[in-house]
């Protein structure tokens, strides 16, 4: 910038008719969202008229710069750390607990992961929420602490600093409350401001598709996954995507602690869900070879197995978490540490039958009307809450007269009316069938080519 005479309501007439704008103008209005000096009523109308008039991919690489400019970018130059600075993103998911597994498995292969996550908000949980159901867990420390952890454990996942693109921080408010989320070039610069911010060298965007994804199909997916993969690499961030099933629970639990304890289970071998430990390992194997860590995909994914197998991605998650605060013995003695809801009930459905579909949505917000996820997102969260034991597509499930029945899911509840509500809605989410289901691949697509 060198000071032209723009004016922040021409701007927004200029995006309003459809023009596109230059990257002087986007710097500008960038510049005035984040010290104050345009107002709410402009960024909102700004806002708006991105969300009816979109973005040229120029436009979205120019605000998305900006953006990642407005506050600290992290540099690890002087930190001697031991490989490439790699991250994943997810759009968000219902039992969506990849993070917590796949950031320390990637430690444990040789790649840093500095990862900043957020929380849930509407029928999504929030990979935040979940660290701090875990006593003394610091999810937003100081740049210092978190530089720290990352090279105390090679990985470390926390929130959003006020360091860190606050640009982003105050246009996601507006568009919060002017219903201009859904749009694609804001969400792009959303999400890559703070992974560009993070001073990455390879990012793996998890886009996530159907009933209970914010892109519901997989066109919008798909247009999605290639502007932030196109995006990320105009501004200079190797970036590849997959997209990836939510027409069922990720795993087997959603809820913030129960999946705290989902994920220590995976980690130490007691019990992996097939559909989830895909995921990670799809996931997983871009990183690395991302980073150059492995040449090919089922190098790659070996490499992650060792890291399992050995138990050194368990080590890595406990060195991170007793890093931000978090008890030393979380893996080894998860019940001591993790809180747990007074009421416990298996949901059962009324007759017999096989899962051929589930209304994924209506689930998370069962968790949501639990206490575990937010409306508003000053709102607090209950981390004892949520859905165990979640029942999948093409799974047998019956009555609880029948002893040897499966359930539909396992309610954790503060009382016993908040469990029949959530009852009453577990069951209402499920259809039964009587034949086979084919639930597909859990990997649908791959976006960005090496």
């Amino acid at each position: 910038m060198t000071g032209a005479p723009f004016l922040p309501q021409e701007i927004i007439r200029r995006k309003r008719d459809g023009a596109a704008l230059d990257a002087a103008e986007i710097e500008f209005f960038v510049r005035g969202l984040t010290d104050g000096s345009i107002g709410e009523g402009q960024v909102a109308a700004f806002a708006m008229a991105v969300f009816f008039r979109g973005m040229t991919m120029a436009e979205r690489v120019a605000l998305t710069r900006a953006m990642t400019r407005s506050g600290t970018v992290l540099d690890w130059s002087g930190f001697d750390l031991p490989g490439p600075i790699l991250d994943k993103h997810s759009t968000g998911g219902v039992g969506d607990k990849v993070s917590l597994v796949l950031a320390p498995m990637v430690a444990a292969c040789g790649g840093v992961v500095p990862m900043i996550s957020g929380r849930g908000l509407g029928h999504t949980g929030g990979t935040l929420d979940k660290l701090e159901s875990i006593p003394g867990y610091q999810a937003q420390p100081d740049l210092d602490r978190f530089r720290a952890a990352v090279a105390a454990a090679g990985c470390a996942i926390i929130g959003q600093t006020p360091d860190l693109a606050p640009a982003d921080r105050r246009l996601y408010a507006i568009r919060d409350v002017t219903a201009t989320v859904e749009s694609i070039p804001l969400i792009t610069a959303s999400i890559l401001s703070k992974k560009l911010a993070a001073g990455l060298t390879g990012l793996v965007i998890d886009v996530k598709v159907g009933r209970g994804a914010f892109a519901a199909e997989m066109e919008t997916a798909r247009e999605l996954a290639e502007s932030l993969v196109t995006v990320a690499r105009g501004a200079g961030l190797p970036t590849v995507a997959l997209l990836t099933d939510m027409d069922q629970v990720l795993g087997r639990s959603a809820g913030n602690a129960l999946e705290v304890r989902e994920a220590v289970d995976y980690l130490i071998g007691r019990a992996r869900d097939p559909r989830l430990h895909a995921v990670v390992r799809a996931l997983g194997a871009e990183m690395l070879m991302l980073g150059g860590l492995a040449a090919d995909g089922a190098a790659a994914e070996a490499k992650l197995d060792r890291a399992l197998g050995s138990g050194a991605a368990a080590e890595r998650f406990q060195r991170m978490v007793a890093a931000l605060g978090g008890p030393a013995d979380l893996v080894a003695a998860p019940d001591r540490h993790l809180p747990t809801a007074p009421v416990r009930r298996a949901v059962h459905a009324d007759r017999d039958g096989i899962v051929t579909a589930v209304e994924v949505r209506a689930l998370g917000l069962a968790v949501v009307a639990l206490g575990g996820g937010r409306t508003r997102a000053s709102d607090p969260v209950d981390h004892r809450v949520g859905l165990e034991a979640v029942a999948g597509l093409g799974e047998a499930v019956g009555p609880e007269a029948k002893a040897s029945s499966r359930p539909l899911a396992i309610v954790h509840a503060r009382t016993e009316a908040e469990a029949d509500r959530a009852a009453a809605a577990v069951r209402a989410a499920f259809t039964l069938g009587d034949g086979p289901v084919d639930a597909g691949p859990v990997v649908r697509e791959r976006v960005g080519a090496w």
